[in-house]
């Protein structure tokens, strides 16, 4: 007697979809060149910042903008308000090259055709916003490194002051890394919105990685360091005099951020055509 054995073909759960939309999107990444030179972008900027920057004093004389090898990494203390570009020029500035990073990612995907595929068969966009944000969370967490590797090698050459609260530094710059998936999230947001239009998007991630709003929005509402934690997280508490508290903040920060844009971009890709 022949037994004949019904075939059932389930639905992939979730862990099985993202892990395949994340094995498409690291392969990607890792095969784009401009993932590569942004790693070296990061390397070479805190290079150029702590060796040639210089501001002139009272005296008219130009003077180093740091003294501290570690103040390219992160400020002193929290900044509420940006006072001067010393204070940002830092490794916030990872975000910005991360924003356009993301921004030609994602165009990639609509002008190669592939979400035109993709939705075809995958109907599922909270897959598609969370991968991308993972993938640029990612990056940016490698530029952080190539970055701290860079400011370390231009301390020992130029001789800059190395002191430093080491426990502090090690939080700062975690809170720093914990803050891109935020930032992924917010730059995946911002270009499912202007999917259409590449220019905007990927100025608008420029501007925003930038602190311009903050700078802006504290002209204007004045000095809150409520209002700065929500708009710029990262760089208002990760700091060369952080503690738990801080890093703690900075994952709250990061993980609403992720959470609120997710959902948001998710049901624009369901409410929209993304063709």
């Amino acid at each position: 007697m022949e037994q004949t054995r019904e075939l059932t073909f389930k639905s992939p759960g979730f862990y099985e979809r993202l892990k395949s939309m994340l094995g498409v999107d690291f392969y990607r990444l890792f095969h784009t060149p401009m993932f590569y030179i942004f790693l070296a972008i990061a390397a070479i900027i805190p290079a150029m910042v702590l060796s040639m920057t210089g501001m002139p004093n009272e005296q008219g004389e130009t003077v180093k903008l740091y003294e501290n090898t570690w103040n390219i990494i992160a400020a002193d203390k929290p900044l509420y308000i940006i006072n001067s570009m010393g204070d940002y020029a830092n490794m916030n500035m990872v975000f910005i090259f991360g924003g356009i990073m993301v921004s030609i990612f994602i165009g990639h995907d609509y002008k190669s055709g592939y979400v035109k595929q993709l939705f075809t068969t995958h109907s599922l966009k909270a897959d598609y916003m969370m991968s991308k944000s993972i993938a640029g969370a990612f990056s940016m967490m490698c530029m952080c490194i190539t970055y701290l590797c860079g400011g370390l090698m231009a301390g020992v050459i130029t001789g800059a002051d190395m002191s430093v609260n080491i426990g502090s530094l090690l939080l700062a710059i975690l809170g720093k890394m914990i803050m891109s998936l935020g930032w992924g999230s917010l730059y995946t947001l911002l270009n499912v919105v202007f999917r259409r239009y590449f220019g905007v998007s990927i100025t608008l991630c420029f501007v925003i990685g930038t602190g311009i709003p903050v700078i802006g929005a504290a002209g204007l509402m004045g000095n809150n360091s409520g209002l700065n934690i929500l708009l710029y997280g990262s760089s208002v508490n990760a700091c060369l005099s952080s503690n738990i508290g801080t890093l703690l903040t900075c994952a709250a920060v990061s993980c609403c951020w992720a959470l609120v844009y997710n959902i948001w971009g998710s049901y624009i890709l369901s409410r929209c055509d993304v063709y």
